[in-house]
């Protein structure tokens, strides 16, 4: 059984997922066939672990592992993992990545470098598991496409009571929003702080200046380039801060 101490926040949670890589390279572009987010035994423990301490409400949230088809339980709760991190491998964004392709001569081993990374626990959070559920909205929603930064825009504005892509449902989910108090509350505990001002009110984007546009995908390869080294710099930055409340 894991304890607290035994968290190590390099650990590559593709490592612990049956057949991540077999399937890797099937797809030119590089594609996950097994998501660790369902299949990683150890990133659900480590949710467990990390997440299972007091809320700022003043409750403690004491996460269980579900039975079945159930990931993570509290309560009147269900939770799943959701990754921070999307590079956009997919065919409606395939020009691009072909772009990137013909520009990178050592293509393969950006992503897998990329993967290798982003798929350490400083990349992961959880949210409740519902219809329509948080995770499903943001990478539907054509004005966040995934993207965690604006997501987490809508998640402070929400916080204002302020209209966002994201408004309906995060406010179908307001019980568990409730349990965070505020933004700062919800930043904090998640371990977010290098995603936002110091002073919370507002979010540190990773491209562009956030304003809505449809599809805010990186326009040429030098966005593109930058898009993943934010990820990667905050993801970096993330890890330390856990590793600190670790120790």
């Amino acid at each position: 059984m894991l304890e607290k101490k035994d968290l190590n926040t390099n650990f590559d949670f593709t490592t612990d997922t049956p057949f991540f890589w077999d399937k890797f390279w099937d797809n030119k572009m590089g594609h996950v066939f097994v998501d660790p987010d369902k299949y990683s035994t150890t990133l659900k423990y480590y949710h467990q672990i990390l997440w299972s301490k007091q809320l700022p409400c003043g409750d403690f949230l004491d996460l269980q592992i579900g039975t079945k088809t159930e990931y993570l339980t509290w309560k009147n709760f269900r939770f799943g993992s959701d990754s921070l991190s999307t590079s956009f491998r997919y065919k409606k964004y395939e020009y691009m990545i072909t772009k990137l392709m013909n520009s990178l001569p050592n293509y393969k081993t950006f992503i897998e470098n990329y993967t290798h990374l982003s798929y350490t626990i400083g990349g992961f959070i959880i949210f409740p598991k519902k219809r329509w559920s948080i995770n499903q909205a943001r990478g539907c929603n054509p004005y966040i496409i995934d993207r965690f930064d604006l997501t987490l825009d809508c998640i402070r504005k929400y916080y204002n009571n302020e209209n966002s892509p994201l408004f309906a449902t995060l406010k179908n989910n307001k019980n568990f929003f409730d349990l965070f108090i505020d933004f700062q509350g919800f930043v904090d505990f998640f371990f977010l702080q290098d995603l936002v001002s110091n002073d919370y009110n507002t979010v540190i984007f990773w491209l562009g200046n956030g304003i809505n546009e449809k599809y805010p995908f990186p326009k040429t390869v030098d966005e593109y380039l930058l898009w993943i080294n934010n990820q990667l710099t905050f993801i970096d930055k993330r890890n330390k801060r856990i590793a600190n409340y670790i120790k």
